[in-house]
């Protein structure tokens, strides 16, 4: 028997916005359930029904930004209550701006309220972090059924133990989880490729210490169909509209 959900989940389903959005879109009048406009919150209905947003919704979502930003060393993903630590977020300002080479709308100087990472990299790594207000986005990037790749390029040190290189493709386990199979290959002697699809907590170093390497140097390249490039470090630009994760 077809189970009810919530409004908000099937909105998220169909992708086209997150729960959180949907929430907003219904207290706003924006979403529509067979032709009728949906007033309350938490309303449920079948899979099987019509479940839309209005135009207006549409107009709001395309206003939203989401930027690429060259993060350095030192800086963490996510806003802490740890005022010892300065969020990556707090570097997309105008004088850190690097203009496209194509043509945009867009001015530097925009609302940054609701502007939040799409995934982490840790304080101690550098690189490609997308920040995003849309909720469509950060679900491509790090919802539950995500398979997109994030491509790392890697510095180690140490003596790699015997088979280690399939081991990182394939064969490791943290926390008692067992990873999924990884692309892993060697650049140049102190330098490992690493294309994952998924990002557990500080995956790479941990997979790194049980086969004997010790990360000296991690940089995130790509997310998806997205380069960092030569964006510098430090600097940020906004994700164009020709590039899809």
């Amino acid at each position: 028997m077809e189970e009810a959900v919530r409004i908000s989940k099937i909105l998220s389903e169909l992708g086209l916005c997150s729960r959180r959005e949907a929430d907003t879109y219904i207290e706003q009048g924006l979403v529509m359930l067979d032709g009728k406009v949906v007033t309350e919150l938490g309303t449920r209905a079948y899979r099987s029904q019509k479940v839309e947003l209005k135009k207006q919704a549409a107009i709001q979502q395309s206003s939203k930004a989401t930027v690429i930003l060259n993060k350095p060393v030192g800086y963490i993903s996510h806003l802490d209550d740890d005022k010892a630590f300065t969020p990556a977020a707090s570097l997309v300002t105008h004088d850190n701006f690097q203009l496209s080479k194509q043509k945009s709308s867009r001015n530097s100087r925009f609302n940054t309220d609701g502007l939040a990472p799409a995934g982490r990299l840790d304080i101690d790594s550098s690189g490609l972090l997308v920040l995003t207000q849309d909720g469509r986005i950060a679900k491509t990037i790090i919802g539950e059924q995500s398979a997109i790749e994030k491509e790392y390029l890697v510095r180690v040190e140490g003596k790699l133990v015997s088979q280690g290189l399939e081991l990182l493709r394939h064969g490791l386990s943290l926390d008692g989880y067992k990873l999924k199979n990884a692309e892993v290959e060697w650049q140049n002697d102190d330098q490992l490729r690493f294309v994952l699809t998924e990002g557990r907590n500080r995956q790479i170093r941990r997979m790194c210490e049980l086969v004997g390497l010790h990360v000296t140097g991690l940089k995130r390249v790509r997310i998806g169909n997205v380069l960092l490039g030569d964006l510098p470090t430090g600097m940020w630009r906004f994700l164009e509209e020709k590039e899809n994760f």
